[in-house]
């Protein structure tokens, strides 16, 4: 698979890691990552934002470990946050996480199926 980066200069630049427009071709497989979720195999939830953020970020390295795929190839996330106030730490975990690979992403607030959990990461891979 080959992945272009597409920046329009006419619209706002991408800030913060990732592209406002990824092309992909000679893609053979597509997985689509259903929302996980801040919470460990045995049911356990962390408190803190970071550390959900890094347990969310670790079942999606999970899905797209048990598809034979990594992180690369990721090319639409979708993050959805309890709060605005964790926009920040979100952003210093995604980018941990991703580092130089810039995938197109959304980022939303909205209320999350439960109270506990402080984000939600959904996203799609190509092989």
């Amino acid at each position: 698979m080959k992945l272009r980066s597409i920046n329009a200069k006419s619209a706002p630049e991408a800030i913060g890691g990732y592209s406002q427009a990824l092309e992909t071709t000679n893609s053979v497989r597509r997985l689509y990552i259903s929302g996980q979720i801040p919470m460990a195999r045995g049911g356990a939830v962390p408190h803190s934002f970071a550390e959900q953020a890094r347990l969310v970020w670790a079942n999606v390295i999970a899905q797209l470990e048990a598809a034979d795929m990594t992180i690369g190839n990721l090319v639409k996330i979708t993050i959805f946050l309890s709060d605005r106030k964790y926009a920040l730490e979100n952003r210093q975990a995604r980018q941990e996480t991703l580092g130089n690979h810039a995938p197109a992403l959304t980022v939303i607030i909205a209320g999350i199926f439960d109270e506990a959990w402080l984000l939600e990461i959904e996203a799609i891979a190509e092989a």
